[in-house]
């Protein structure tokens, strides 16, 4: 980290036999005034780690919740939900780049017959304006699962003997897990919430298989844009610019929440 901060501060193509030169902020100048395309990356990791707070926790949450009861078959729902988070990504971006396939793709084949489009099918990674959901969705569909055994694992914390006094109490089912079961899962929505947020800030492997940040760059992430800066256009000085600029973000996210929930906790 400290390496890529001070990278930041210089102009350097990343060949050995090129001198690093010193020039300041002046990277972070070109990134902020001239560089568009970074713009559409911060936002689309903006809006990646907000709906990643929201969706794959709150499925995760809910298959955990499904599964934790005595359900026939319910190991095998849980290793099976449980396989996409075990899988390389780059191997799931190439599941999903075929399903998306316009031409055979089985996610294409279900808009057809929902009539979605033209009726040729939805070419949902060369959409400018959906790309980055359907790349989305593939992350919702990788980390559900893994969302879902740390909460399970977390359920296994919570008092049996709290939750039926308060059914004998008359609470009803909302009742138990707002004021008995939530509680207790404080600890673990903290862990969860807090990999959901580093994991999705630095989502990398899925928008390269998927799309390279195309079509128009308008699925450019920071992490892809780093490393397209570094490594294709030769500039590290304003790569490692941006990937400072990411791991400010990151703290800004995490730091302040775990002090909230650190806290919450001694309360």
């Amino acid at each position: 980290m400290f390496s890529a901060v001070r990278l930041s501060l210089y102009k350097w193509s990343g060949f050995t036999t090129d001198k690093q030169v010193f020039v300041g902020f002046q990277n972070y100048v070109r990134l902020f005034t001239k560089d568009p395309v970074f713009w559409t990356a911060v936002q689309n990791s903006v809006v990646w780690v907000l709906l990643s707070l929201v969706i794959p926790t709150t499925l995760g949450l809910l298959m955990a919740l499904a599964l934790n009861r005595p359900v026939f078959g319910r190991n095998v729902f849980r290793s099976v939900f449980y396989i996409p988070g075990v899988l390389a990504p780059i191997a799931i971006a190439n599941m999903w780049r075929w399903m998306y396939n316009p031409n055979y793709g089985v996610i294409s084949d279900i808009s057809k017959a929902l009539h979605f489009g033209d009726g040729s099918g939805v070419t949902f990674l060369s959409d400018p304006k959906v790309a980055i959901y359907a790349i989305f969705a593939a992350f919702v569909w990788q980390v559900a699962g893994l969302n879902m055994v740390l909460f399970l694992a977390g359920l296994q914390s919570v008092s049996k003997e709290l939750v039926e006094s308060a059914r004998l109490d008359g609470a009803n089912a909302w009742q138990v897990f707002r004021n008995v079961t939530l509680p207790a899962l404080r600890p673990t929505v903290v862990v969860v919430l807090v990999l959901t947020i580093v994991n999705s800030i630095k989502v990398f492997d899925l928008v390269v298989g998927m799309t390279g940040g195309g079509p128009a760059q308008k699925s450019q992430v920071l992490a892809l844009w780093s490393y397209s800066q570094s490594f294709l256009n030769h500039d590290f000085g304003l790569g490692n610019a941006t990937a400072t600029v990411l791991l400010l973000i990151t703290l800004v996210l995490v730091i302040p929440y775990m002090i909230w929930s650190t806290k919450g906790n001694e309360d």
